[in-house]
């Protein structure tokens, strides 16, 4: 209101993690994510005209775009809400001008999906701002293709779809193809504790886009033996080592994380259904693995962290979450012993890399959704 000069509505919409399931949404595999407690939030007041102008209260930087003219990517944080109104408006919404201002507390670039977030709160604001009717399964779909043709970043539809679907207290089990979910209930004497390594990654572009291309290089070379293999999700273990002759080193241990991963995920779903945590904690850390030695999106930092945490007490299970490259990791700890686990795995990072991380016992929240001024810190 001070920026704008006018009282607006308000938007939230959540982070996430990803319990289990790297890298398998955009090779239409399964995924387990859960909305946290860190939030982008968005003010937003509609205008008579076609301009969005937007205001990061973190860059503290202000960007005005025509919707009917100026439609070029800035390279810049804008991108995402700029992106998202334009698809939006190619499919087919009558989207009005707006003015946005925009915030939060998800940690940038650290793995903790804050893109998803602000492209979501933003998609919803602008809709609801020109009281649109608003399908939330749509709202992922068309900001997951801002992100992917505007921003550039060959993403799949895990973030946006939890960003707009999370549950409290409830892990999401998704097919990322048919876009059936299943919701887990998560004990609630468990906590999600997120640790920050402190080293950033980027999406657009670079190494993320590469493992995708690797990806459907493996499903072309595969899909010559078998036909019926239109992505790695369509592809078993038995099929894999079959191909294994023909495929590039390299190829094939991407391939085979992806399909690994997904015999993962699904076990991880009977684990959480039967409250067998230990099972649990055992398929993360072959995650964990899998990411770090076939995948190769892991890093120095983050495999110390999961060293550090998995032999902490309370601790079921440890893994790097999000794209790699630097970020978060994720622990299942029981909730008596969270906060000793923070205390003991800040301290003994800090001595090992010189480091003071950033550590989050987190709750999971609810989806994408407007709120009252009285809410905007909840």
């Amino acid at each position: 209101m001070r920026i704008f000069g006018r009282p607006p509505r308000l938007y939230r919409a959540p982070g996430r993690v990803n319990l289990i399931g790297e890298h398998t949404d955009y090779n239409h595999g399964f995924v387990m994510p859960a909305a946290i407690d860190l939030f982008c939030w968005v003010a937003a007041a509609p205008r008579k005209d076609k301009r969005v102008t937007v205001h990061s209260i973190h860059y503290d930087q202000s960007v005005t775009v025509d919707l009917e003219t100026d439609l070029a990517p800035r390279g810049d944080w804008s991108d995402y809400v700029t992106g998202t109104a334009v698809a939006l408006k190619l499919g087919g919404y009558q989207v009005c001008g707006a003015d946005l201002v925009v915030g939060g507390n998800i940690p940038l670039e650290a793995g903790l999906s804050s893109s998803a977030a602000i492209e979501v709160a933003a998609g919803y604001a602008l809709l609801d701002s020109g009281d649109a009717p608003i399908d939330l399964l749509q709202l992922a779909v068309t900001c997951r293709r801002g992100e992917n043709e505007f921003v550039g970043a060959r993403v799949g539809i895990m973030d946006q779809f939890i960003a707009v679907h999370g549950r409290a207290e409830h892990a999401l089990m998704l097919d990322c193809r048919s876009l059936r979910a299943n919701y887990l209930p998560v004990p609630n004497d468990i906590r999600l504790v997120v640790c920050n390594t402190g080293v950033k990654h980027r999406h657009a572009g670079g190494e993320y886009n590469v493992r995708r291309t690797q990806c459907e290089e493996g499903v072309q070379r595969i899909s010559a033996a078998f036909p019926s293999v239109k992505s790695l999700r369509d592809v078993v273990p038995t099929q894999l080592e079959e191909c294994k002759p023909m495929l590039p080193e390299v190829i094939y241990r991407r391939c085979r994380h992806v399909v690994s991963e997904n015999e993962r995920v699904q076990a991880a779903s009977e684990a959480l259904l039967k409250n067998d945590l230990v099972a649990l904690g055992g398929l993360m850390a072959k995650s964990h693995s899998s990411l770090r030695d076939d995948y190769e999106v892991s890093c120095t930092e983050l495999d110390l962290m999961v060293e550090i945490a998995s032999n902490k007490p309370g601790v079921f299970g440890s893994r790097m979450t999000g794209g790699g490259f630097g970020g978060c990791t994720i622990n299942v700890v029981r909730a008596a012993a969270a906060d000793e686990f923070k205390a003991q795995v800040a301290a003994e990072y800090k001595v090992r890399t010189g480091i003071s991380p950033d550590i989050y016992i987190l709750n999971i929240t609810d989806g994408v959704k407007a709120i009252s001024p009285g809410d905007f810190a909840a």
